[in-house]
């Protein structure tokens, strides 16, 4: 629009025209449909082809509710010149019966998806600083409108034993894939029987009790699960195809695993070093959203080689697994059966135990048997080259190649030190200090969306550091017990507390217990390592793609739509991809014959990189450090977020809850506070308490 015009009575006033003095004032909304005005919503979905959002010109009321799956809590309006109408207050069918102390947010205050508190909506310019009506925000397929209005239990709530212990192993088995996949992968890897699986997995499932436990005890108080997490998957891949271990054969598990348990010891008293010194409290202002979203995305795209082709192997059981996963995750998602949605929040084992009983009764009608062929013979063994076609087949879609249930005994305890005594060497010890700060990163993320779903406020800084100290130690017992990864917080406990709508600390740790006594039962253990290569395969591939999107979904805390954001990161997600391809790929010729599987050639790149010094520790860390893609995406993001400029509402930073706030709040403190007087310990130690 043009501020000149050489007749001057006719010369334009401000944009948007005032009202004549007798003229009744038009509606916002009229003024938005008559001039085309469409002011810019950075972060919502429904954006236009020129960058900008539509608005509806339909009026509706002010809405203070936060949606935390939809986008930003600015979306609800935008402030102007002229004072906006008062927002009404919310009905009562709006407001969810609750036990609250206090919040110590103002009533006029508007909460942001970042937890804090806005006196009132943000303004634009004064040039375009007329109201106009944002669209409704719409609500997700999933029902959640605002923080708490649909929480069933909050963090402190606590209805009866018989409720929570319902909705404590309903958040179990809701997370049963995170939990029992990473040693169905890795022992064998190492060259483990079905009994060492067994008795890895029975060890997997105490230690995470244990741990978490401790965590909603003494760490960050929030229900949050311990557990093998998918980011020490691939440094431990990398570790166990080192070239000091491919000419092992006897014991080569056992040797590999206290290698591995050295390993995890010292990365993991570097993370409990970083959280109880309150150095992480310094090192989270440069973690904000647009940090983490690549760096856990990273970790599931990066086993893009070892998914499919695996589910390959047996296409009929592999596909299918997969099928139906989705198939109840998405299509089947709505479905309540007494108030829960079984199939969204079951999915994983829904799906599992659907093809398993497909594939044992295909097992059963002798599709997979072939005249003359043994599957115990060993391929070399085999004369008949009929039978040498149909091994792969015959190996991977038969379900009772395993024998694992039946070797496994009915009672077995998992103690210290199981394998043997750790082997430090101190290559892989370095590499394990890098993962435990990715591990972190992985932690802020989840601290952050997790408090906003069930807590009062988001945890203060010294919160955040007690909560990662305490992981580092959760890890140091994984790495003592042996269970071949360190422990800490499963990234999808976020997404299981916003389906179930269960936050309950109490649940959790009921759910804990439940979780140290079936470990107690070797034939649980057994029976789990006898699900089919090809079926866990399938799983992961539904489990990687989930980890990826909740990484991706911490963008919704930032302005997702800014450009600045969009191209930090592409950059981190493309070079995260691109960067340990050029490592893995570095030095091999394209007819070489490797001695490990396809899908475990990009975690030989140690043998192989580019690295190659006068010193051969050295060598092993750049190499394999530059081959994982969390590592990648987590340098790229990290220094191009902290040096590109951008204000904070652009960036998303994480707001954590000032220590003198949080004191002061009688609320605050109950949530996060020590039990048991422990947090007078802590007192003088400011920077890992409230």
């Amino acid at each position: 629009m043009s501020a000149s015009d050489p007749k001057p009575p006719h010369r334009p006033g401000p944009w948007p025209p005032a009202p004549a003095p007798d003229a009744k004032p038009m509606p916002p909304s009229s003024w938005a449909k008559k001039t085309g005005f469409r002011p810019k919503f950075s972060g919502e979905a429904n954006a236009s082809d020129s960058g900008q959002i539509a608005l509806q010109p339909k009026p509706r009321e002010p809405d203070t509710n936060v949606d935390l799956e939809a986008g930003r809590a600015q979306a609800n309006g935008v402030a102007h010149r002229d004072k906006a109408p008062p927002l009404p207050p919310p009905s009562k069918d709006q407001v969810a019966k609750k036990r609250r102390d206090s919040d110590g947010v103002p009533k006029s205050s508007v909460l942001s998806t970042n937890g804090q508190a806005t006196a009132e909506p943000p303004r634009r310019s004064a040039r375009h600083e007329e109201v106009v009506d944002a669209p409704p925000l719409s609500v997700d397929d999933d029902g959640f409108v605002s923080r708490h209005s649909h929480m069933k239990y909050e963090l402190r709530d606590s209805p009866g034993l018989v409720p929570i212990g319902v909705y404590g192993i309903q958040h179990y088995v809701s997370v049963l894939g995170s939990l029992i996949l990473v040693p169905l992968v890795i022992v064998p890897a190492m060259g483990g029987s079905h009994e060492d699986i067994s008795a890895v997995v029975s060890t997997v499932l105490f230690v995470s009790g244990v741990t978490t436990l401790l965590h909603t005890s003494f760490g960050s108080r929030l229900p949050l699960i311990q557990g093998p997490s998918f980011v020490y998957l691939a440094p431990a891949l990398a570790i166990i195809n080192s070239p000091e271990f491919q000419g092992l054969n006897g014991n080569k598990f056992k040797h590999i695993m206290k290698e591995l348990q050295g390993a995890i010891i010292i990365g993991s008293a570097f993370q409990t070093f970083l959280g109880y010194t309150g150095l992480m409290s310094l090192l989270v202002r440069l973690i904000n959203p647009v940090v983490v979203s690549p760096t856990i995305a990273a970790v599931g795209l990066s086993f893009y080689s070892y998914g499919f082709p695996l589910v390959g192997t047996c296409l009929e059981i592999g596909a299918v697994q997969i099928l139906v996963v989705i198939v109840f995750s998405l299509y089947l998602r709505k479905i309540s059966v007494l108030g829960h949605r079984i199939f969204l929040i079951y999915a994983v084992p829904l799906g599992l135990a659907i093809t398993w009983a497909a594939a044992f009764l295909l097992t059963e009608a002798g599709v997979y048997n072939y005249k003359g062929c043994d599957i115990n013979i060993p391929a070399s063994n085999m004369v008949s080259e009929h039978c040498r076609k149909h091994v792969s087949r015959m190996k991977h879609c038969r379900v009772d190649t395993s024998h694992a249930l039946k070797l496994s005994p009915w009672f077995r305890f998992p103690y210290p030190l199981q394998w043997g005594t750790p082997v430090i060497q101190w290559k892989m010890a370095l590499v394990m200090c890098v993962v435990s700060l990715i591990s972190s990163v992985d932690s802020v993320g989840s601290y952050h969306a997790s408090s906003l779903l069930v807590a009062s406020r988001p945890p203060t800084p010294g919160i955040l550091s007690r909560g990662i100290g305490l992981e580092g130690i959760c890890s140091v017992l994984a790495g003592l017990w042996g269970t071949g990864t360190g422990s800490t917080t499963l990234t999808e406990n976020v997404h299981t507390i916003a389906v179930t709508k269960m936050g309950s600390r109490r649940a959790v740790q009921l759910g804990a217990c439940f979780l140290i006594v079936l470990s107690l039962v070797g034939k649980v253990g057994g029976f789990i390592a006898s699900i089919p290569e090809v079926m866990v395969a399938g799983l992961l591939c539904f489990m990687w793609a989930m980890l990826s999107a909740l990484g991706l979904s911490n963008l919704r805390y930032s302005e997702a739509g800014s450009s600045r954001n969009i191209i930090i990161i592409g950059l981190s997600l493309f070079f995260s991809l691109s960067i340990p391809a050029y490592f893995q790929q570095y030095g091999i010729s394209p007819n070489s014959n490797l001695s490990v599987p396809s899908y475990f050639q990009p975690y030989i790149v140690a043998s192989h990189g580019p690295f190659r010094t006068k010193y051969g520790g050295l060598n092993y860390f750049l190499n394999t450090i530059f081959s994982l893609h969390m590592v990648i995406a987590f340098l790229v993001a990290v220094i191009l977020d902290n040096t590109v400029p951008g204000s904070k509402q652009e960036r998303g930073v994480y707001v954590w809850s000032e220590p003198e706030v949080a004191r002061s709040e009688p609320a605050v403190a109950n949530d996060y506070e020590l039990p048991l007087r422990v947090g007078r310990l802590f007192r003088w130690v400011k920077w890992v308490g409230l």
